[in-house]
């Protein structure tokens, strides 16, 4: 019979929980900038002085002037006034300076910990990888940006904002693993659960067909249900050509793709916890019931999202709302999904 190792009060585990929760916060902040159209407020990079916000109405109207120069502006938003303009920014400065003090928040007390001795050699590798993950995220975060202020774009491409979108998931995914890790007095290094391996790579499959609805705002559009445009498979679905066009610009297939997911991973997490008969004797056993609850609830949320987005389509407030309640759901749903794969154990018959 599985037993759980005697858990300790590890400071270094608390830190790293308490950064994990920084980064749902920034995915949260992430899809609030993205749904109200603030991502593209800010159109340079600096990591430094970028830290201060316009405070003098010269510094706003030069903001202001430098965002008038980019498509966003001249093909969508022209007319908009300053005050207007400063609501969006203060959303894209936000999600910046919250990248930014996440990096203080896992450098400083690396050094701290790694003087203090409080973390082994071993360690240092895996802990040093989350902060050069951290500030390739930033680099990521402004390649995405980049890709919407020039030519005819007035959005970010999708492409770019899954894989910024995915990279805030790994991180997610490795303080999680790492900070139960160290909350743990007995470290377990058994190999996993083939099934809770699979159901963790579909589940992060699913955060990237996610971000592709999202970046095409394939969202926003074939919002009847549980039929698509009034049909149980989609018409268009190989309209594009080449064929690999579809899954990545064709708004129809990319919805149908992320709606197909949902159920997949529905069904196989319902399943596993059927043949368990919904035991919760083990910590393993609690999390899988908890994957499943998520799922569930996350399902339900997106076919809400449906209804509301036609109703509601952001930047009207409830539409926001609804979808970063969806992103940050996720999030929490892929963060017990990676949980419930860190305490399986590979069964050896």
């Amino acid at each position: 019979m599985q037993t759980e190792p005697q858990t300790q009060n590890n400071p270094v585990a608390i830190w790293l929980y308490c950064v994990a929760f920084l980064v749902l916060l920034i995915i949260m902040v992430g899809g609030a900038t993205r749904l109200t159209n603030s991502g593209l407020s800010i159109v340079h990079w600096s990591p430094i002085s970028g830290i201060i916000p316009p405070f003098h109405m010269d510094d706003w109207q030069r903001e202001f002037e430098l965002y008038k120069k980019i498509p966003e502006y001249t093909l969508q938003n022209r007319g908009m006034t300053l005050s207007e303009f400063k609501q969006i920014f203060w959303w894209e400065w936000a999600h910046r300076i919250l990248g930014r003090v996440i990096g203080l928040a896992v450098i400083i007390p690396l050094i701290v910990f790694a003087i203090a001795k409080k973390i082994g050699i071993r360690d240092i590798i895996p802990l040093l990888a989350v902060a050069i993950l951290v500030g390739f995220q930033g680099l990521i975060g402004w390649w995405m940006v980049s890709s919407g202020l020039g030519g005819d774009m007035v959005d970010v491409a999708s492409y770019r904002l899954a894989a910024h979108l995915g990279m805030g998931f790994i991180l997610l995914g490795l303080l999680l693993f790492l900070a139960r890790s160290y909350k743990i007095a007995k470290k377990t290094s058994g190999p996993k659960s083939i099934f809770w391996s699979l159901a963790l790579i579909l589940v992060f499959v699913q955060v990237i067909l996610g971000a592709f609805t999202a970046g095409s705002h394939a969202g926003f559009g074939h919002s009847d249900w549980p039929k698509i445009d009034g049909n149980w498979l989609p018409k268009d679905y190989f309209l594009l050509s080449p064929l690999w066009h579809n899954f990545t610009h064709n708004t129809q297939a990319i919805q149908f793709n992320h709606r197909m997911m949902a159920y997949f991973i529905f069904i196989v997490l319902l399943a596993n916890r059927f043949r368990d008969r919904f035991s919760a004797k083990t910590k393993h056993q609690k999390l899988a019931n908890l994957a499943l609850l998520t799922c569930t609830a996350q399902g339900a949320l997106g076919i809400a999202l449906l209804t509301v987005f036609t109703k509601f389509t952001p930047p009207n407030p409830i539409g926001v709302n609804f979808g970063v309640a969806h992103q940050a759901l996720a999030a929490i749903f892929f963060g017990v999904t990676v949980l419930a794969w860190q305490t399986s154990e590979k069964k050896i018959s």
